[in-house]
């Protein structure tokens, strides 16, 4: 009883400590005073006042956009590498690409992205390509990190998967490809979300791979509240921060309701192929 006690008591003082920051965060967006620290009030002002700042505006769906186009590819090629590294077991140079595919989940941000700056720089030099930094080198930094992430999500679940069934659609016909798209990807779909996720929280949360390879025009969000944090917390900041929240949180939710929902289909779709299997038995 006491040892459940303790473990109960750990768990909310360890969510307590990590959401308590953020609630700290949303109520201080409702305060009408321009001092962050000093409460003014309740006020929505600063939510009204982010329309009038364009710049802010502008580096939030600048960096939504580089999330999400860095959540398609990273998903697309760490399913491609996971799928390599756990189907293929037996491969010239397997032990170097493992690495190859899992070095940016220990490597330091600072070194991956000074790498990449003067990566960029010596192809522009030698075959003027990328003329100028911005958004298209920023996402290629995130994938390149992201894509780790994903791999090790996507191989852990395809090491648990039931390889008889994709066996016998071989064995009645079906072409490898065709396993693939319709066996293979919609049983790893949960992983394959959660990886999506994961790369889209860390493309939008970046910040120094984004300082290295961001080049004028191509500001993130991160890099415009680390710019102005250093001259003091705005209001705005608070109030962007918490509509992102709230996007997250409602994004999330969706997401896990839909896993739940197809989940649920699964196991009564499961339960009434055994009713049948049972019928059949009988008989």
């Amino acid at each position: 009883m006491r040892q459940h006690n303790f473990s109960r008591i750990m768990l909310w003082l360890g969510l307590g400590f990590i959401y308590l920051p953020m609630v700290i965060m949303v109520i201080y967006s409702f305060n009408a005073s321009k001092l962050v620290t000093v409460w003014g009030g309740w006020s929505v002002k600063w939510y009204f006042s982010l329309l009038d700042n364009s710049q802010l505006i502008n580096a939030v769906l600048r960096s939504l956009e580089i999330a999400l186009y860095t959540a398609i590819a990273a998903v697309a090629l760490g399913t491609l590498a996971a799928f390599v590294l756990t189907r293929i077991p037996h491969f010239r140079g397997r032990t170097l690409f493992g690495g190859m595919v899992t070095a940016p989940l220990v490597m330091p941000e600072v070194i991956t992205g000074l790498s990449l700056l003067l990566l960029f720089v010596a192809m522009a030099q030698l075959v003027g390509w990328p003329a100028e930094r911005g958004m298209l080198t920023i996402w290629i930094a995130h994938t390149t990190f992201c894509t780790a992430y994903v791999a090790i999500v996507v191989s852990a679940r395809l090491r648990e998967l039931d390889l008889s069934i994709e066996e016998a659609a071989m064995d009645l016909g079906a072409r490898p490809w065709k396993v693939f798209f319709l066996i293979t990807i919609p049983m790893i779909a949960p992983s394959l979300a959660a990886g999506g996720m994961m790369a889209f929280a860390l493309s939008l949360d970046d910040l120094v791979l984004a300082s290295f390879v961001a080049g004028p025009g191509s500001t993130t969000l991160p890099m415009e509240i680390f710019s102005a944090v250093r001259l003091g917390v705005k209001p705005e900041i608070n109030a962007v921060a918490s509509l992102i929240l709230l996007s997250v949180s409602l994004f999330t939710f969706v997401a896990w309701y839909s896993m739940a929902k197809a989940e649920r289909r699964r196991k009564s779709e499961i339960a009434q192929m055994q009713q049948m299997q049972a019928v059949v038995d009988a008989q």
